[in-house]
């Protein structure tokens, strides 16, 4: 009987692992970037080129603070700041872990319901030698736009 095999080439158990173990990796960095982890998270795929990691209550106490004060904009202009220029540290992990470069990440929060996240990265196809997102700083990244 051939096992099942999934549109990155990976088994079913293998998959499951590798999703568990980028989910972990997200904790860590949250806790070195914010210190708290968030209370709830989990990976997946949303196609063969993309990973989503959705995150909950990521919010630390002066977080949950700034919300009360109505100041919700200003706590995810400051979260999404402090995401992309921890680029690097967020695209590792998942290069290391699926030996894909990623060719974009995306993060984004919801502030008002306690800090709902989502860490997303598009890679690039298996073998592809283009480069890695986190290796291109924002001039490059739009001159490979064009």
């Amino acid at each position: 009987m051939q096992e099942e095999q999934n549109h990155d080439g990976a088994a079913p158990d293998a998959r499951g692992s590798l999703l568990a173990e980028i989910s972990r990796e997200m904790v860590r960095l949250y806790k070195d970037q914010f210190g708290r982890g968030p209370t709830t998270v989990r990976t997946a795929w949303a196609g063969p080129d993309v990973l989503v990691t959705t995150l909950e209550g990521t919010l630390t106490p002066a977080e949950r603070n700034l919300v009360r004060m109505g100041e919700v904009g200003r706590l995810r202009e400051t979260r999404t700041f402090f995401q992309y220029s921890s680029l690097v540290d967020f695209c590792e992990p998942v290069e290391r872990l699926t030996g894909r470069k990623v060719r974009a990440f995306i993060s984004g929060i919801d502030a008002a319901v306690d800090g709902y996240a989502v860490e997303m990265f598009v890679l690039h196809p298996p073998g592809s030698t283009a480069p890695s997102r986190a290796a291109l700083n924002p001039e490059q990244a739009a001159e490979e736009r064009t």
